[in-house]
This record gives C-alpha cells, structure tokens and sequence, in this order.
C-alpha cells in the first residue's frame, strides 16, 4: 500500500498523466454469472454451491462468500439436491451428468459465449473431424471443452506444439480457441495449424470472445504513450495475464496487480506517464482504488482512451430472473 510519508514512496512523488484504457473492467459474461450468484442468495434459502470460482477474480470470489455463496472445487463436497452453480467457464458433460444423477437444482452460469465453443466441439467431432483446441493446459474453460468429446479433441498451447501433433486423418480436422487468449498469439497457432493441415477448418466466426479482444485493443492503444502499465486482475485470470504479455511484447514494462495494495514504489522510478486497465474479471471499483492511490504521490491527470463502446447483454436463465 503507498504509505506518502515513507522515504521509499516520496522518492517517486510527481505528478503523472495516467491514461484509462477502455472498455476495461466486467464483461457481459462475467456480470451475468455474478448477478445469477446474487439472485440465487436472495432467492434461496438454503445454502447456494458454486463449483469453482464464479469468475476468476479473489474479490469478487470473498464478497460473494461473505453473502453466504459456499464455493467448491468439485461436486463431491456438495450435498445430494442441493442448489449449484456452474462457474462462467463452463463444465463437461461428466460434470452435468454426475449433478444429474444427485438430483441437484442446477443454475448454468456458462458465459454463452464458451458454450458456443462446447456446441461447435460438439459439432466438429460429430462430423468425423479431430477437434484441435488451441488454449491452456489446466484452465477450467479447457477442461469443460475438451470433455465435449475427449477421444476426438486435442489440445495445442503454441506453434510449436502444431508440428508433434499425429492425427489420424489430416484431411479431417478442426479447430477451437479459447475465448481468452491473446489475438495475434492465435493468429500464429492457427497458420502452424493450416500449413501443416491444410484441409482444417475453424469456426464460423471467432472464438475469442469480443471483450477479450476489445481489452486487447485498448490497450494497444495507450502502450506506446505509456512508461508502465498496471493491470488490474487476478494471476488466474487468462485475459488478465493476456494483457499484461501484450504490453510486455509491446516493449512496456507492465504489471499485474489484484488491488492498490500490491502497488510497488521502485515500478514509478523515471515514470510519468501510466497506462491503467482491468480484465474482464476484475471489478471497476478496483480501479478507482488504484487511481486514489496514485493521487497520493502527487497531482494526476486521467484521460481515458475508448476504442469500442460495449453495449451486449445476457438474459438470467429464467429460475433467477428478477419477478
């Protein structure tokens, strides 16, 4: 937390010209989810499950559970017929099927953007096509696509993992993305993929989500005018990280912090110009929590910089739908 009165911070006291990269902060997926969590605590009264993080962000995760949300790893620690909702990200089959057979009341939080990608998984492996994944190894979105059709589905992380793929029919193949990778990261597994399997075939419109993009462009936007770039977010967010390697590829020293209270006074050594902007996970009032204590080292300037104006919005599922 900047302390104004320790030497270490009033070493790099200055004013500064912070410049706001927008969109910035929730996305349409990740209010939804939070606002099916929300009206299940008013609605119920019986303890409300949640598999998995809702969102990938640990405030958003504590207000949630200091409201009564009880969060789970897996569907082991949740009663027989209790009430579950599935994270944001999405689950597999099996998962669906084991709250089936509990008989427990599901809520679906699945952005519907990542059950887009489950139904084309769906899809391609039905038509006979390897699916190759392109994603991270681990990520919860992964795992709940992969289990679409796992004897059909492979995943890459990079190029260079294209070249050690073995399928068994190159002229039959497809492929998905996860919605939260880096653009121009993708650009190049894909043209590995094509060069090697020129018959593969993508979907019929992005993947990538369009507010993993939007971020991404905001924030290209502002690297270049900027000496340091703070983005606001958890460490297992993947869009959050994506923003931070994109200002880091970029040649913009950037961090990634949960909160004002991660701030470090050696970042603001020769800067005077910051760039700010959040993932699609983290809540907007961080930031402004982040710029009050920047005003604390001195006099700031804000200026933000809008690259595209969001206007989606995603219906509740009819069971938590306001009356």
């Amino acid at each position: 937390m900047i302390d104004p009165h320790h030497p270490e911070w009033q070493a790099v006291a200055a004013s500064r010209t912070v410049l706001l990269a927008a969109p910035r902060s929730f996305c349409a997926g990740v209010e939804r989810a939070i606002d099916i969590v929300e009206q299940l605590l008013h609605l119920r009264t019986t303890p409300v499950y949640v598999r998995k993080q809702i969102v990938h962000n640990t405030h958003v995760v504590a207000d949630l559970e200091t409201r009564g949300a009880v969060f789970v790893d897996e569907l082991d620690e949740v009663p027989d017929g209790a009430t579950v909702v599935f994270s944001a990200h999405g689950v597999s089959p099996a998962v669906r099927e084991e709250a089936a057979r509990r008989d427990m009341e599901v809520v679906d939080a699945t952005c519907p953007l990542v059950a887009k990608v489950h139904a084309e998984a769906r899809r391609f492996a039905g038509r006979g096509d390897t699916v190759v994944l392109i994603g991270h190894a681990g990520h919860e979105e992964v795992e709940g696509t992969l289990g679409e059709a796992p004897s059909r589905t492979v995943l890459v992380q990079n190029a260079a993992e294209v070249a050690h793929l073995d399928l068994p029919d190159p002229r039959r193949v497809s492929y998905l993305t996860q919605t939260t990778l880096a653009v121009d990261e993708t650009v190049d597994v894909i043209e590995a993929l094509q060069a090697r399997f020129p018959h593969a075939r993508g979907p019929g419109s992005d993947d990538i989500c369009y507010a993993t993009t939007n971020r991404q462009n905001a924030l290209a936007a502002i690297t270049d005018e900027s000496d340091l770039v703070l983005v606001v977010g958890s460490a297992n967010s993947s869009n959050s990280v994506r923003l931070v390697e994109r200002a880091d590829r970029g040649g913009t020293p950037a961090h990634l912090i949960e909160d004002a209270g991660e701030l470090r006074a050696e970042w603001f050594t020769g800067v005077r110009t910051i760039g700010i902007t959040a993932g699609a996970s983290a809540p907007p009032g961080l930031v402004d929590d982040v710029l009050a204590a920047l005003a604390l080292l001195g006099p700031i300037t804000v200026s933000e910089r809008e690259t595209a104006r969001e206007t989606i919005q995603f219906t509740l599922p009819p069971s938590v739908k306001p009356a």
